[in-house]
């Protein structure tokens, strides 16, 4: 019986390099990761870290995320801190809306740690229409993924698809940063000053002409004899 041939020193070395090369590639960090939502002809539904050929529009831009939910995120467990870093959550809200409120129920319900911004003036309403091309709300991102509209079941595929739990692993002294504006209020124009009041009777009785200085040798009651030097 022949032995099965065994690798030489020689075909080793030449392994080790590739070797080398596929450890270091499955130890980079996926951080430009983004999850695509994928309908299929026969109308099933799948998830993806790549787009489909035929739907590239699936790839939307990048929502900036919120002034201050990086030092929020700061004390999350790490498996939880990774992937908010990732896949950041922003819900865009607005008072008085029905849909808003579900949205963030189920984020918080869920331990999901998300920025929201408020849409609440003109300026807020073009903003959201120039980064998602709509103004319907609520109106959420997960990483580079656009939800518009709320869907509980929707909402969930995506939060699932992006690997958050589906509990709330959030510590206890954590603090869920405020709802901010879309845009920054611009500061008020000053008020224009009142005009000044009228003079009153008093002030215009005390308002008294000035005597004119008496001509020179004229007879006054301090010079009846009208002398001049």
């Amino acid at each position: 019986m022949q032995s099965s041939p065994s690798l030489g020193h020689g075909a080793l070395r030449h392994l080790m390099p590739c070797l080398a090369l596929a450890c270091l590639a499955a130890a980079l960090p996926a951080a430009a990761q983004q999850v695509y939502r994928i309908v299929g002809p026969d109308g099933k539904v799948t998830f993806s870290d790549r787009p489909a050929p035929s739907a590239q529009q699936q790839a939307a831009p990048a929502a900036q995320a919120v002034a201050g939910a990086s030092d929020s995120n700061a004390g999350l467990p790490y498996a939880l801190r990774q992937i908010a870093s990732r896949f950041p959550v922003t819900l865009y809200s607005s008072s008085d809306c029905t849909p808003c409120d579900s949205a963030r129920q189920l984020l918080q319900s869920r331990g999901i740690p998300y920025a929201e911004r408020l849409v609440q003036t003109e300026a807020d309403a073009a903003a959201l229409n120039k980064l998602s091309g709509q103004t319907g709300l609520p109106f959420a991102t997960i990483g580079k993924q656009f939800l518009t509209g709320f869907s509980s079941s929707e909402w969930t595929q995506y939060l699932d698809a992006a690997g958050y739990p589906a509990s709330s692993q959030l510590p206890a002294q954590y603090k869920r940063p405020p709802a901010q504006p879309l845009t920054t209020p611009k500061p008020a124009a000053p008020a224009a000053s009142a005009p000044a009041a009228a003079p009153t009777a008093e002030e215009q009785a005390n308002r008294r002409a000035p005597i004119p200085a008496p001509a020179p040798g004229a007879r006054t009651s301090d010079n009846p004899a009208g002398l001049s030097f």
